[in-house]
């Protein structure tokens, strides 16, 4: 479900699901995918895509047939860059999410939104689609306000009634750098398991930290791999003993060079870019307060989709001479681990839109292999 530019779902894929329904409204979007599609990728090759509003969907055609169902709710009723009008945004696609797996009594689902979720001014609505998550079969009755809903879901969580369908859900805020993602970017997990499957899982663990980005930098090892001069690196802060022994468990986080070192810098060597699908330069960055770009040896910033085009910081490089230029549509592809065979459809600021909004590949991928190794092992 809102399937976006496909990022959840080729994660998805890669870590053992088959998608026998991928559900997205947005025409661009669509295209994206079936243009991928057509040319065979990989990623989306097998896949049936059905464009339209996923409200006119019946999900009991897929009762105890699937092993999942995952999506990102239209996140623009909680994104720090949108209106915040939560439950009185049209755009909140929670209740659709909830129904699915309420018809669709699937074994598990995944779901993902944004950091915002979780702000004071949302506390009681975030407890709202938790609930509504582990107790799908207690629906909003027909001109019932949320907050009565609510309060009648409470009653029944704290009765301790098990009765009918019931999840265990773990909600989770995760930065996708702790991941291997080479970029900075939080958002929020719902994940959970049907009761009766007895499951108690609980969120991996991170794989890498920038306490080891650091030491590597300070030890030389990340200079080292890139080739860069001593005079051309970049000075950071000494690591601390203590930063040294856990940075040692973990591996670095991934950078902006990490992620795009073999591409051509698409301004300087536009000769050489050809070779390379979407990545063409974008002109007319600038650089203002608040709006500095993401430096070449850390995470990128967060890649946004904007509500009037693409915002000018986060989705620009800053280099070292101070500098800045838009990512193109690869590097910024790359940033959200989306594999170089696949390819994007409409203008420079649509696509950028539908990366701001997409779920990195490996993050998903990720959550994936973890949600997959205990369905097996309930099999």
């Amino acid at each position: 479900m809102f399937a976006g530019a496909g990022g959840l779902g080729i994660g998805l894929h890669r870590a053992g699901f088959h998608p026998v329904n991928v559900i997205e409204w947005d025409a661009y979007c669509c295209d994206t995918i079936l243009r991928n599609k057509l040319r065979k990728v990989r990623a989306v090759k097998g896949w049936n895509v059905t464009q339209g509003d996923v409200r006119e969907v019946d999900f009991r055609q897929y009762e105890d047939a699937v092993e999942l169902v995952s999506g990102g709710p239209p996140c623009q009723p909680f994104s720090l860059g949108g209106k915040h009008r939560a439950h009185d945004d049209r755009r909140d696609m929670f209740p659709q999410a909830i129904r699915a797996v309420r018809e669709a009594r699937p074994k598990a689902f995944v779901f993902e939104n944004v950091k915002g979720l979780t702000r004071a001014s949302f506390r009681n609505y975030y407890e709202y689609i938790r609930l509504q998550m582990e107790h799908p079969e207690i629906s909003q009755r027909v001109d019932e306000d949320w907050s009565d809903h609510l309060a009648r879901l409470e009653q029944h969580h704290m009765s301790g009634s098990r009765d009918g369908l019931n999840y265990r859900v773990v909600r989770h805020l995760v930065n996708a750098a702790d991941y291997g993602v080479p970029q900075r970017r939080e958002r929020v997990f719902f994940v959970g398991f049907r009761e009766d499957l007895g499951v108690r899982w609980s969120f991996p663990t991170p794989t890498h930290s920038q306490s080891a980005l650091l030491l590597d930098q300070e030890i030389g090892i990340y200079w080292d791999r890139h080739n860069i001069p001593k005079r051309e690196r970049v000075e950071t802060k000494r690591a601390s003993r203590h930063v040294r022994e856990g940075a040692v468990k973990l591996q670095a986080w991934q950078t902006v060079r990490d992620a795009l070192f073999d591409l051509p810098d698409p301004e300087h060597h536009p000769e050489l870019s050809g070779d390379f699908p979407d990545h063409r330069f974008q002109p007319g960055a600038r650089s203002y307060a608040g709006h500095t770009g993401s430096p070449l040896d850390e995470p990128a910033k967060t890649l946004k989709a904007g509500v009037h085009g693409v915002p000018g910081g986060e989705n620009m490089l800053l280099r070292a001479d101070g500098s800045v230029r838009y990512f193109s549509v690869r590097e910024s592809a790359r940033l959200q681990t989306f594999p170089d065979d696949y390819r994007f459809q409409g203008s420079w600021s649509e696509t950028m839109r539908q990366l701001g909004n997409a779920v990195p590949v490996a993050l998903a991928e990720f959550v994936g292999n973890d949600v997959a190794r205990y369905l097996r092992e309930v099999a």
